[in-house]
């Protein structure tokens, strides 16, 4: 069988969430990436093609407009007062299975994931699962908190660790590219590292506290 690559169309697929009546939607950086047409998917079925207003790979938000009418924006939580604990809900479309919503805690603040210098994750036990990407999280009043982002696994499905961006860093991000339709940020030009046991007391310290910079 023969086969022309220049005719193979590759598609994939994630969620988002409305944060105005304008028709400004939320959603990862990795689902738009690329992609020549955008199309947001309405769960009364309507379809749009979408305009990309901007879209910034270091925290993985991208922004997105739509012209319709009779949109409802998600009401937007804090963030910063999410406790360790805490029941999260999330709402997406994992393996194409459209408004799904999966539910658990808050397992830790401020985590830092490898290779990722800009986010602060909210990490949770939320089945999260391919298709969830861009979707939000929801608290038990009904605010979105945070933007499901990323995945631990081994084996490409959901392992019981998953991870949010905070709607305080995703708003920050998201006014800025409404405004300037790009993201600017401050940089400090160094390298760190936490401290263990051993390097601790080389340094003659008496407990690993703070951060070792060890490159500038």
């Amino acid at each position: 069988m023969y086969v022309d690559d220049s005719k193979i169309i590759a598609a994939s697929s994630g969620s988002g969430f409305f944060v105005t009546r304008q028709g400004h939607v939320i959603t990862n950086h990795h689902v738009i990436a690329d992609a020549s047409q955008i199309i947001v998917k309405l769960n009364d079925k309507r379809e749009h093609d979408a305009i990309l207003i901007g879209s910034d790979p270091s925290s993985d938000i991208a922004l997105l407009k739509i012209k319709a009418r009779n949109l409802k924006p998600v009401k937007v939580g804090n963030s910063k007062d999410l406790k360790v604990g805490q029941w999260v809900l999330a709402i997406g479309s994992p393996f194409g299975f459209e408004s799904t919503v999966t539910a658990g805690i808050v397992s830790a603040i401020n985590r830092s994931l490898p290779n990722d210098n800009y986010v602060p994750f909210i990490q949770t036990d939320v089945a999260i699962n391919p298709g969830n990407s861009g979707g939000p999280l929801f608290n038990m009043d009904g605010e979105v908190v945070g933007i499901n982002s990323q995945i631990f696994t081994r084996s490409g499905g959901f392992m019981g660790l998953s991870f949010a961006i905070p709607m305080d860093v995703a708003m920050e991000v998201v006014n800025q590219l409404r405004e300037h339709g790009k993201v600017s940020r401050g940089w400090l030009g160094v390298g760190i590292q936490s401290l263990n046991q051993d390097l601790a007391e080389s340094f003659g310290l008496d407990s690993p506290r703070g951060a070792l910079v060890r490159r500038i």
